[in-house]
């Protein structure tokens, strides 16, 4: 079932740059449809991403937890 899943999301992230590579060859209006929320969900995730950054990142992370010595 996740194989199944996985499987969709890698074909609409494939089919979603195929999108942006074809809208930006002047393919036809539906392409830049998916072009465009393919580039809208891409800079929804970087800015997803930045910000779980910056909530998690206070520190170098040990390996461990203990102490060294």
């Amino acid at each position: 079932m996740i194989g199944a899943v996985l499987i969709g999301i890698l074909a609409l992230v494939v089919g979603g740059c195929v999108c942006v590579v074809w809208a930006d060859r002047g393919g036809p209006r539906w392409t830049r449809a998916v072009a465009a929320a393919t580039v809208g969900a891409g800079r929804a995730v970087r800015r997803y991403q930045k910000a779980q950054g910056r909530k998690g990142n206070n520190g170098p992370e040990t390996l461990g937890g203990g102490d060294a010595g």
